[in-house]
């Protein structure tokens, strides 16, 4: 299926979600039916092959509508961050044939949603974790432990559990209805307030055999999935410049108001806002073109099989470059709307103020400074990069 064709299926969808966006932000509502809509599309299975009733799209078509669904709402695409590594990890497992793999991808076809629970409090808590999945006397597994984000998984059916398992690292697939399991939309970020992301509590839940998916978070070596997870990131901030574009000119376009000393009676003629605006959508375009780079790469990466040392280095390096270009394109972005027009830009009404709020949110999930260090030592010290997904982080 082409991208016009993934565009057309899904672009209605989009234009809801969006439609309703500052709503939901104002009276703080999770979007339960529009994630449901979604998942009944098949946005949930885009990178599912066709051989097991996916879409079948590629890395970097899935990335092109994930720019729209954050451009519409950028809680929504961070929401589906979770999901979205799931299914591209048992995909892989599956096309390496694993029976297990292909169950799992067969309920994402079905619509069903994957969040997940990997951090914990306390320094150094993603290598030591305190949940754990135990035996009990009666022979079951149990697993205990507390989560401090929990992306995505109020959305969810399944719940990826980073856990420790007799001293090995894994992940475990959890019923979000099992016994034993709490749930807290407690998240109080002052952005990206709508992700679903509170802590979970894991208290003596049964675990099934088969529902212990191998390595989890924090595997040994490098891994496509470090870059994969921060570009799902980087493309909403694409996706918040590209909005604060479409509400910048709308906002303009409608005003009749303008100051007594501009230099045009309207502001959609006024020189210094065409410059604003004309500032944000070159934002946007090179927030935009700089994810789907990285998208393209990762597409390589993956196709190779996802373990090729030299694309995997290529890879960090590529996420950490454009984590720069994305980072500062969508701030300035999300701020310049400001610059278009009065004291009516900033009503509560609009919300426009939550493009900014989101986008700094988004942008210190990986503070710029460490990846600008790393950059730096990098080409001049040929100081290898940062691999966070891995157990190999230097300790402090």
């Amino acid at each position: 299926m082409s991208i016009e064709a993934l565009r057309e299926r899904f672009a209605p969808i989009f234009e809801k979600i969006a439609a309703s966006a500052a709503e939901r932000e104002n009276k703080r509502e999770l979007a339960y039916d529009e994630v449901k809509e979604l998942l009944v599309a098949g946005f949930g299975a885009l990178r599912v092959p066709k051989e097991f009733g996916g879409l079948g799209a590629t890395i970097r078509e899935q990335f092109e509508l994930l720019i729209d669904l954050a451009a519409a709402d950028s809680n929504l695409s961070q929401s589906f961050r979770p999901h979205l590594i799931f299914v591209e990890e048992q995909r892989l497992y599956a096309l390496k044939g694993s029976d297990n793999a292909k169950n799992w991808l067969k309920r994402a076809v079905k619509g069903k949603f994957f969040g997940n629970a990997v951090t914990e409090l306390g320094f150094g808590a993603s290598k030591r974790y305190q949940t754990a999945v135990t035996r009990a006397k009666d022979g079951s597994l149990r697993l205990n432990g507390e989560k401090f984000y929990s992306t995505g998984s109020l959305y969810a059916d399944y719940i990826a559990v980073a856990a420790d398992l007799d001293g090995k690292r894994v992940s475990v697939a959890v019923a979000a209805n099992a016994e034993g399991l709490t749930q807290k939309d407690d998240w109080d970020g002052f952005g990206q307030r709508l992700t679903a992301s509170g802590s979970s509590t894991y208290n003596n839940v049964l675990v099934n055999e088969e529902d212990i998916l191998g390595d989890g978070y924090g595997r040994a070596g490098r891994s496509w999935a470090t870059a994969y997870l921060q570009l799902v990131l980087l493309a909403s901030l694409a996706g918040i410049a590209r909005r604060s574009k479409e509400d910048a000119i709308a906002w303009v376009r409608q005003r009749t108001r303008t100051f007594s000393h501009a230099p045009a009676a309207l502001p959609r003629n006024d020189s210094l806002v065409q410059e604003t605006v004309g500032q944000i959508a070159s934002a946007a375009y090179g927030a935009k073109t700089a994810v789907i780079g990285v998208a393209e790469t990762l597409d390589t990466v993956i196709n190779a099989g996802g373990e090729d040392n030299d694309l995997l280095e290529l890879t960090e390096r590529t996420i950490a470059l454009a984590q720069g270009v994305v980072i500062n394109l969508s701030l300035d972005a999300a701020s310049r709307i400001f610059e278009t027009g009065g004291a009516s830009v900033a009503s509560s009404a609009l919300a426009l103020d939550r493009h900014w709020r989101n986008a700094r949110t988004l942008a210190a999930h990986n503070p710029l400074s460490y990846k600008y260090r790393s950059l730096g030592a990098n080409l001049l010290n040929g100081e290898e990069l940062p691999y966070h997904w891995s157990a190999g982080v230097r300790e402090v």
